[in-house]
This record gives C-alpha cells, structure tokens and sequence, in this order.
C-alpha cells in the first residue's frame, strides 16, 4: 500500500533516509534528525513532503519530494529528493508503485516534470528508471555549493 507520510512514520522515515545513505556509502554525511524531518514535513509552511510504502503494517519504503518550477512550461514539478526500498522488500513494485503516486501528483496537479537523480555506480536504479521509460539527462551537470564554498559565496566581498 502507499499512502502520503503520516506524523507517526517519522522515525521510520528517518531509518530509511539513514539506510539510503549507507548505500550510497556516504552515512558520515547523513545527519538527518526525526525533529527535523517532522518540521520540514508537518510545519506551518511544509517545503517537503512524501510517501510511504508499506507492507504488512511496517513502512518499507519511501519517496521524500519537494516542489520545483520550470520558467520554460510555467508550471510546478517534482522533485524526487529520495526513493528508498528496503533490500528484503524490492521486487514487489513498491518502488514502481511510489513513482506512480508522484506521477499522479504531477498529472492530477498540472505539472510537467518529475525529475531526480541518480548516481552513475547505481545501476540496478539506473535500469530500473529506464525501464520506466525515464530519460537521462545526460547533458545537465549537477552542481552543489555546501560547507566552506557556500560560506564564502555567502560572506560580503
């Protein structure tokens, strides 16, 4: 079943976000607190938002999105910050089945896109989105100011 984020899937939400780090072997860089991710999800102005995949009681699964525009189609799309499936529960199409509740979203609310990335070394996602008939956007380079760089871009001249 899939359903939107629920206050009371926080820790388990939280769990999942830590797991994808783990696989993407950059846990170091998760500092992800459940305070955190309840105000980003359920406070007076949410900027995130998501969906849970959940089998016999238990979240297995998660999409965690925001919103972003495109100046060029003038409307709204999605962005998928993080699609994670426990190992044990893939295969099953909880995977397929949160992608198609974000491309609900997006047709049921006009928008144009549902974007996200993925790292080159995933290739079992990297399949699995083409499977889906998703396209690469191989000619866009993704960019990050973070740390130090985005402190120094931020301070006067």
């Amino acid at each position: 079943m899939i359903r939107r984020i629920e206050p009371g899937d926080v820790p388990a939400v939280t769990g999942l976000v830590y797991e994808l780090a783990e696989y993407e072997k950059a846990r170091h860089e998760c500092t992800l607190t459940e305070d955190q991710l309840t105000r980003a999800l359920f406070g007076a102005s949410p900027a995130l938002f998501g969906h849970v995949a959940v089998q016999d009681g238990a979240v297995v699964g998660t999409a965690l999105w925001f919103l972003n525009f495109s100046t060029w189609d003038g409307v709204h799309g999605i962005y998928l910050e993080d699609l994670y499936v426990q190992p044990d529960h893939r295969g099953n199409g909880h995977g397929r089945a949160l992608l198609a509740a974000l491309a609900r979203e997006c047709v049921d609310r006009g928008y144009s896109r549902l974007a996200w990335s993925v790292l080159t070394w995933n290739t079992p996602s990297i399949e699995f989105y083409e499977s889906l008939g998703a396209n690469a956007q191989d000619e866009w380079l993704g960019y990050r100011l973070t740390g130090d760089a985005l402190a120094s871009l931020a301070s006067p001249a």
